[in-house]
C-alpha cells in the first residue's frame, strides 16, 4: 500500500473518545497484546494523530513522533501495526519465519510472501485463519520486518499442499510509511546481519542461485520464484539505479537498529533440513503420494476427477512436510505421462480428454497388488481434519445463547423458603426445580392423586396473585406438567448471549435477526439486515466482510429512533445467502433469524 510517494491529505488529532474506540478496536483486533503492550504503542496520555491517505489508508501515530497503527479499509476496522509498534512490541502480532535470509530482499522490496518461503516450526505448522495481520521475521531476529494479512486459513493452506501466496504485504521495511518518520527508530545492532540486501542485478530471480541453467519446462522464472517463497510478479521491475540506491542506503543503516531491552529475545524456529531428491526418489515418492491419496482422500463419488484436481488437491498434500514434488523433475516429465503409466499398470483407470486435453482418472483398481500390499500413513490426513475441526469450532460454535430468569417479587417467598439465592440467574431446569423443592418440602403433594399439587397461600400467590380477575375464585391445585411453566411465566426473563470471551446479559427475551429484501428505484433490489448487535456483532466490521464476500457494495446507518442500533445495507437480493452466511459463520441459530422478501408477489 505504501510502496510510492503519496502526499497526506488531512491530518487531525483524535479526541479523547476516538482513542479510546481505537484502543478497543486494537484490543479486539491484537488478542496477544496486553494493556502494557497497548500503552506502548498508544500512550494513553499523549496526543495521537490520524493521517488520511488517497489510497483511503488511515494511519494512526504519536504525534511528532512515529506512525503506530493503520488501516485499510477506511471504517476503522482493518487495522494492522506498522514496523515501528512492531519493533517496541515484537510479539504484538504471530510472525512467520522466513526460511533464509535471501528470501528477506524480496519482502522487503514489497513482493508477497509465499508458502514455500516459510520455515515451519518443529511443532508444526501454526494455525490461522484468512484475512488475519501476520508479521514476518528473519532467522534469529525477533525484529519483524513487514506485516501484511494471511490469504488463507491453514486449513486451506495445507490442502494446497503449502503452496501460493501466504501473506499480502501490506507494508514493510523501508516502504513510503516508514520513511514518513525519516527512520528516526530502529531496532536491534546488527539488523541486517540477517537479510540479504545484495544488489538484485547480480542473481537472475529467473533462476536458482547454485545454478544458472533455466527450469525445464519455464521460461519466464515462474517455478522458482514459488520455491523462492515470493511473489515477484509486481515489485522487480524498479530502476536498477534505483534499487542500488536502496540498497546503500540499507547498508549504511546496519549498525543504527536498537530493540528496547526489556524486551525477551524469540528464539527463531529450526529450519527443516531439505535435501535435492534424485529422479528414482522422485518416482517413488510420486507413486507413495498416489497410494497415500488414494486410501485417504479420493473416494469414489468423486470419480471421475481431472488430473489437475487430483494433482492440486490430493497429491500435493500427501507429500512430506518441507519436500519440493515437481513432476518435471521425474522420469516422466509430464503429469499425463505418469498417470497414464500407472493406468498401464493397472492401478488406475485413466484417459485423455479429447476436448480438454487433460487426463481423467476414471477408476481406481483396489484389489491392485501395490494398493493391497500399501501402509498409509495417517498423520497427513489427520491434521488437516484435525485443523477443519478446529476452524469450524472456533467459528461455528463461538456463539452461544441461552435463556434465562430472575427471581422476582412475585416468586421471592418460594425462593427464602428453600434458602435458593435471589440475586442469581438460573436456566429453566433450576427455576422448575426451586418450586419443586418447596412443593417437597411442605408435602403438597395430593395423596390421593399423585400428579397434583395442593396450593398452599404462598404458592398460590407465588403463581396467581396480580393475574386473576377480581371477583374470580383463585385455582386450589395444579397440575405437576403446568407447574414449572406457570412458575416461570413468574420471573423476569433475561438472555444470556457469548461470544468467544464476551459476554451480556440482558432483560427480556432475544429478539432476533431481520434480513429483508426489497426493491428500490430502476427495480434493483437491496437487502437489510437488522438486530446484529443481540449477537455481538459488530454491523461495520460485517458489512466489510460481506462487501468482499458478495462483491457488492455495502453501508451501515442508525435506524431511525433506536439509538446505538444500525443496519447493514447490502447491494442486491442476497437474503437466502447472507442467512446462510450467519447460520455457517456466526453461528446464530435458524430460529433467531427471519427473512420477509419484499420482491416476491
Amino acid at each position: 500500500m505504501f510502496k510510492k510517494p503519496v502526499d497526506v491529505k488531512t491530518i487531525q488529532r483524535l479526541s479523547g473518545a476516538d482513542k479510546k474506540k481505537l484502543r478497543r478496536t486494537a484490543k479486539e483486533r491484537f488478542p496477544q497484546a496486553s494493556d502494557a503492550d497497548l500503552d506502548a504503542i498508544l500512550p494513553p496520555k499523549v496526543e495521537i494523530t490520524v493521517a488520511k491517505y488517497p489510497n483511503h489508508a488511515l494511519v494512526y501515530g504519536i504525534e511528532g513522533e512515529f506512525p503506530m497503527i493503520f488501516n485499510t479499509d477506511a471504517r476503522g476496522h482493518e487495522l494492522f501495526p506498522t514496523v515501528y509498534a512492531l519493533w517496541k512490541v515484537p510479539h504484538l502480532l504471530p510472525a512467520f519465519t522466513l526460511k533464509g535470509g535471501e528470501v528477506s530482499r524480496f519482502v522487503i522490496g514489497g513482493a508477497d510472501l509465499m508458502f514455500p518461503g516459510i520455515s515451519i516450526p518443529p511443532e508444526g505448522f501454526p494455525s490461522f485463519e484468512a484475512g488475519q495481520p501476520w508479521a514476518v521475521k528473519v532467522p534469529g531476529n525477533p525484529a519483524p520486518i513487514a506485516v501484511g494479512s494471511t490469504t488463507m486459513s491453514s486449513t486451506e493452506a495445507l490442502k494446497a499442499g503449502l503452496r501460493g501466496k501466504a501473506l499480502k504485504i501490506l507494508h514493510y521495511y523501508r516502504d513510503m510509511l516508514w520513511d514518513s518518520a525519516d527512520g528516526r527508530y530502529v531496532p536491534n545492532e546488527g539488523f541486517f546481519d540477517d537479510i540479504v540486501v545484495e544488489d538484485p542485478n547480480s542473481v537472475s530471480t529467473s533462476q536458482s542461485p547454485d545454478s544458472a541453467e533455466e527450469p525445464e519446462g519455464t521460461n519466464d522464472g515462474s517455478v522458482l520464484a514459488e520455491d523462492a517463497g515470493v511473489d515477484i510478479s509486481d515489485n522487480h521491475g524498479a530502476d536498477p539505479a534505483i534499487q542500488s540506491e536502496a540498497v546503500e542506503e540499507i547498508t549504511d543503516a546496519v549498525n543504527e537498529l536498537k530493540l528496547p531491552e526489556d524486551k525477551t529475545t524469540e528464539q527463531a524456529p529450526v529450519e527443516m533440513e531439505h535435501h535435492n531428491l534424485t529422479t528414482e526418489e522422485i518416482d517413488s515418492l510420486l507413486d507413495k503420494c498416489l497410494l497415500q491419496a488414494l486410501y485417504t482422500s479420493i473416494k469414489e463419488k468423486d470419480l471421475p476427477m481431472p488430473g489437475s484436481t487430483l494433482w492440486a488437491n490430493h497429491i500435493l498434500p500427501c507429500r512430506p512436510p518441507g519436500v519440493t514434488l515437481d513432476i518435471k523433475k521425474s522420469s516422466h516429465k509430464k503429469l499425463s505421462k505418469w498417470l497414464q503409466s500407472k493406468s498401464s499398470s493397472g492401478l488406475i483407470s485413466a484417459k485423455e480428454d479429447k476436448y480438454k486435453k487433460e487426463v481423467i482418472l476414471l477408476a481406481i483398481n483396489r484389489k491392485h497388488p501395490d494398493y493391497m500390499a500399501f501402509r498409509p500413513e495417517k498423520r497427513v490426513q489427520e491434521l488437516v481434519e484435525h485443523e477443519k475441526d478446529v476452524a469450524e469450532s472456533s467459528v461455528t460454535k463461538q456463539l452461544e445463547v441461552a435463556e434465562i430468569y430472575k427471581p422476582s417479587s412475585h416468586v421471592k417467598p418460594i425462593f427464602v423458603a428453600v434458602e435458593a439465592d435471589m440475586e442469581t440467574y438460573y436456566s429453566a431446569p433450576e427455576a422448575s426445580d426451586i418450586v419443586f423443592r418447596y412443593v417437597e418440602k411442605e408435602n403438597l403433594v395430593k395423596p390421593t392423586d399423585k400428579a397434583k399439587v395442593i396450593l398452599d397461600v404462598t404458592l398460590c400467590d407465588a403463581l396467581y396473585k396480580g393475574a386473576i380477575k377480581k371477583g374470580s375464585a383463585y385455582p386450589t391445585e395444579i397440575h405437576k406438567k403446568d407447574l414449572g411453566s406457570t412458575f416461570l411465566n413468574r420471573m423476569q426473563v433475561h438472555h444470556k448471549v457469548s461470544r468467544g470471551t464476551q459476554e451480556v446479559i440482558r432483560k427480556g427475551a432475544i429478539r432476533t435477526i431481520q434480513i429483508m429484501t426489497e426493491r428500490r428505484q430502476g427495480n434493483k433490489k437491496m437487502t437489510r439486515l437488522s438486530g446484529l448487535e443481540c449477537f455481538l456483532m459488530d454491523p461495520d466490521s460485517l458489512a466489510s466482510e460481506l462487501q468482499k464476500k458478495f462483491a457488492c457494495s455495502t453501508t451501515t446507518a442508525e435506524l431511525p429512533g433506536k439509538k446505538g442500533q444500525y443496519e447493514v445495507l447490502v447491494q442486491g437480493g442476497v437474503i437466502d445467502d447472507l442467512a446462510k452466511h450467519l447460520v455457517d459463520h456466526y453461528g446464530v441459530p435458524k430460529r433467531y433469524i427471519e427473512v420477509y422478501d419484499k420482491t416476491k408477489r
